[in-house]
């Protein structure tokens, strides 16, 4: 999904861009403004073309709302979620002005609009979505590169388009290819088969460094890694030190998370499992987004403090859990989950370890559990390994997410597969997404967050750090979103 956004992005824009921190900027919009708490105005950019040379206009950005919000066969993985919340209506009132009003006070609309390509209305109109898109017939854009070839499973290549609005384009030519193993990728950029690539292998990252055939190019990533305990009174898998299920579930107990997230020794798995790429945290956010808390530092590992809490909890004998992953969604997950495994058993909590393919283990994260219907999901893991990448940078969609109470009918809560509940935290995250004012957003989520870090609703491990290699010569500008992006890559001085 990553790669395809990623090469859309090229081709495609938004009204809404995001810089290297996932911060809103201009796009096809050069501005945009409240005109008051239900109602936004945007401002289009004059002069931009559409691939074919003709131009660009509102009714093309009302074309791309209403085509999404009808939905688009074929394409059930589309954004137009992101045109639903806070019930967003959209009219153009000239050329130049898109006002997009919601139900209530909405804070979030321009970084909901980042996640919305523009296409053109000519081009798309009769378009069947995933041939006409993958042919080159409706892959009309207005980004700095026009669509070029597909074949699928091998490239897709892209052309500079001599047009941009943005200025000139460094690269004539550009391919994308994927190459899904570690080693393979690594190899195509050491035999010089490629220029950049994403996600070396952790363990190659010093080498690369060290080798002044290349450049290693980093920045702490969206993308939050956390354990996420379950909250039901009883837990499938938490049980007694003879094999039985236990009630109440001890990691109800505030102290036995607690001492669980000190048991974890963060540092030894950024330096020996993650080779660096990672960034030991208690945030919800990396640094540069909204909502990061700078006094929120991550716990320090402590096994006497945490064995002394278990104590004091009624558990200094411990107990048994199984602490479920995937093998093949985040970097090094399951080595990851097998080191926390051996920290906990440390502290008297025999851990075992179930990992297993992202399908199989995202299907049962999220509505494995026996108890599960249609419109019902009840998640199946007691304690996961998991991850939320923030899209745009705000701690509100984060807070919403995988803090707030579980809510289907508001989406409230649509990460929070623990089921914890704070009405504290409810309060302040629901006030929040409807608070325009950032300064008072801002308290309201900080406060939210403090709240959650200091109940220990979940126990953050790290951000993992984007890295790309590249060979020497060129400069990157690496991003929180894990993009690559070809305009964001030069040659050096």
């Amino acid at each position: 999904m990553s790669a395809d956004l990623q090469v859309q992005e090229h081709i495609f824009e938004r009204l809404v861009a995001l810089d290297s921190v996932s911060q809103p900027v201009p796009g096809l919009a050069v501005s945009w403004r409240v005109v008051d708490d239900t109602t936004w105005e945007f401002t289009l950019r004059e002069g931009v073309r559409w691939h074919d040379g003709e131009p660009f206009t509102a009714d093309d950005v009302i074309f791309s709302f209403d085509r999404l919000r009808g939905g688009i066969q074929g394409a059930p993985a589309s954004p137009a979620f992101t045109l639903e919340k806070g019930g967003k209506r959209w009219e153009k009132v000239d050329e130049r002005t898109i006002r997009i009003t919601t139900d209530g006070p909405y804070p979030t609309v321009a970084e909901d609009l980042a996640m919305v390509p523009i296409v053109a209305a000519h081009a798309a109109a009769d378009a069947t979505a995933s041939v006409d898109f993958n042919n080159g017939r409706a892959a009309i854009g207005t980004g700095p590169f026009r669509f070029s070839e597909f074949r699928s499973g091998d490239r897709i290549t892209v052309v500079k388009n001599d047009d941009w609005w943005g200025g000139e384009v460094q690269w004539d030519e550009v391919v994308f290819r994927p190459v899904g193993q570690d080693a393979s990728r690594l190899a195509a950029l050491r035999n010089g088969d490629v220029d950049i690539i994403d996600y070396p292998p952790t363990a190659d990252i010093p080498q690369l460094r060290d080798d002044d055939r290349f450049v290693v190019s980093s920045i702490a990533s969206d993308r939050l890694i956390y354990l996420m305990p379950s909250y039901r009174d009883m837990e499938d898998y938490v049980l007694d030190n003879a094999g039985n299920v236990m009630r109440p579930n001890p990691l109800r107990d505030w102290r036995v998370r607690r001492a669980l997230s000190l048991a974890i020794n963060r540092e030894a798995i950024r330096d020996r499992i993650m080779g660096g790429a990672a960034l030991p945290t208690r945030n919800v956010v990396p640094p540069g987004f909204f909502g990061y808390d700078e006094r929120l530092t991550a716990d320090p590992f402590d096994q006497a403090e945490a064995q002394r809490l278990m104590q004091e909890a009624g558990y200094g004998d411990g107990f048994r859990i199984t602490l479920h992953g995937p093998n093949d969604r985040y970097v090094n997950d399951a080595r990851i989950v097998e080191a926390v495994a051996q920290m906990w058993s440390r502290i008297g909590v025999r851990t075992e370890v179930d990992t297993m393919p992202r399908n199989i283990f995202f299907s049962e994260l999220i509505r494995g559990h026996a108890d599960s219907f249609p419109g019902h999901d009840v998640p199946k893991f007691s304690m996961a390994l998991t991850g939320w990448g923030t899209v745009a940078g705000e701690a509100t969609y984060t807070v919403s997410g995988i803090l707030e109470t579980y809510n289907a009918a508001t989406g409230g809560g649509n990460g929070n597969f623990g089921r914890y509940s704070n009405p504290r935290i409810d309060a302040r995250s629901v006030l929040a997404k409807r608070t325009v004012d950032k300064d008072a957003r801002l308290k309201l989520l900080l406060e939210a967050i403090n709240i959650g870090m200091e109940d220990y609703a979940f126990i953050p491990l790290h951000f993992q750090v984007n890295h790309w290699a590249l060979r020497a010569g060129l400069e990157h500008d690496a991003r929180t979103n894990e993009r690559t992006l070809a305009i964001e890559v030069r040659r050096a001085d």
